[in-house]
């Protein structure tokens, strides 16, 4: 791997480059990586070659991060925590109109790269192999000569004449395998940088303690589609609502809807399952409001409608079956329907999937969505299809709390 300064230099040189264009373009086995390390070696030194086929490795990963990936510099932890560029571009935008940035923590350069084309950016790092490879990295998306950096500990840097400042702070391990990941530096240091600079972002994990965000602070959580990908923390002087959830790649954003309390109610025919940056936003019940749904459980996440709807912050599903969690009622629900296969999603019960779709031993021509959770507090099932599909033909919705007889809506 890219392990040290020398190496990424010999890398870039003419040579190095010219080793990193022979490289073919896909995945390498075992035996193109021995033969291949057997022509070159007598061209350059054995190490600087095992450097350019794990960097040719890293950047066939990064396509799923970077546009430009395949020109790019990485360390297989850099590449690990750095941003995805569609990420960065949206966080990006909201420092639009500083005269000048700072890049605190930034790794080998994922939000430098779309920072830089923002404004002059000072980027800091205490790795000089990482911020190196950041320079470069800039360089490559045209923001290199608007960045200066700085090899130090962000904690000792001044910030003077700086107006805004994005910091991605390392995450370790805190307290073994189970225990909580802490940043570093500590998230109470990056709060702080709003003393010393009115505009601040930080990047936070999904898992985020929103209890330790201040109450003037807007909290933002990003999915990419339906993967979680991070949350941003905005300072008083960026923020602009409380609560945020953004998905992308479109950029859609739900913020707070005033309103009266969702109800609580039994399941419709449709079931909507919230993006999982509503979920943690806190803004299920916004969604509720929004779009024209209801609860069907005081501490469940799922919401019911009436009909189809679309929405880019949850996904709709069919309702075929909705019934009292009992594995051999729903294993005969399931053939009635002739289901021969079952995605499963939990929510507010335990169980092993595996085991469960095991047991089910389903053998129909047809896909289902079966979806475990709780509705009034009691274990429930309901088996769902998208809701184009209409293969899978319902006889109805079964009885249970409040139910009202078949396809009655609640």
């Amino acid at each position: 791997m890219v392990s040290s300064l020398e190496q990424l230099d010999a890398l870039m040189s003419p040579p190095g480059r010219a080793l990193l264009d022979r490289l073919p373009d896909h995945d390498l086995s075992g035996t193109e990586v021995l033969r291949l390390g057997a022509e070159i070696r007598r061209e350059l030194p054995a190490e600087v070659v095992a450097a350019a086929f794990t960097l040719h490795a890293l950047r066939r990963r990064a396509r799923a991060k970077f546009a430009r990936a395949g020109e790019m510099v990485f360390t297989r932890a850099g590449l690990e925590q750095a941003s995805a560029e569609p990420v960065a571009r949206h966080r990006a935008a909201r420092f639009r109109g500083a005269g000048s940035l700072a890049d605190l923590c930034t790794g080998i350069g994922g939000d430098l790269l779309v920072l830089a084309a923002e404004a002059p950016t000072l980027a800091v790092d205490r790795d000089p192999l990482h911020l190196r490879m950041a320079a470069i990295n800039a360089s490559i998306y045209g923001g290199g000569a608007g960045v200066t950096t700085l090899l130090a500990d962000v904690r000792d840097v001044s910030l003077a004449g700086i107006e805004a400042v994005f910091v991605d702070p390392a995450r370790r391990d805190g307290g073994g395998r189970t225990g909580p990941r802490r940043s570093e530096p500590p998230l109470e240091w990056c709060l702080g940088l709003a003393e010393r600079v009115p505009r601040v972002g930080i990047k936070a994990a999904p898992g985020l303690d929103v209890a330790a965000v201040p109450p003037a602070w807007e909290i933002e959580f990003i999915a990419d589609e339906r993967e979680l990908k991070e949350g941003v923390l905005w300072s008083p002087g960026l923020a602009r609502t409380p609560r945020r959830a953004t998905v992308l790649p479109e950029g859609h954003t739900l913020l707070p809807v005033p309103g009266a309390p969702v109800p609580i109610a039994p399941p419709g025919p449709f079931l909507l399952d919230p993006n999982p940056a509503v979920t943690r936003a806190g803004l299920v019940e916004d969604l509720a409001r929004a779009l024209g749904a209801w609860k069907i459980d005081d501490r469940i996440a799922f919401l019911s409608a009436d009909g189809p709807t679309a929405s880019p912050f949850a996904r709709t599903l069919r309702v075929l079956a909705s019934l009292p969690w009992h594995p051999k009622r729903i294993q005969a629900r399931l053939r009635e329907l002739d289901v021969g296969a079952v995605d499963i999603r939990r929510r507010g019960l335990p169980g092993d999937v595996e085991e469960i779709r095991r047991r089910l031993s389903l053998r129909g021509a047809h896909r289902a969505t079966l979806v475990m959770t709780r509705v009034e507090d009691r274990p429930w099932c309901f088996v769902c299809t998208d809701p184009e599909e209409s293969h899978v033909n319902p006889s109805g919705i079964e009885g249970g709390p409040g139910a009202r007889g078949d396809g009655d809506r609640a």
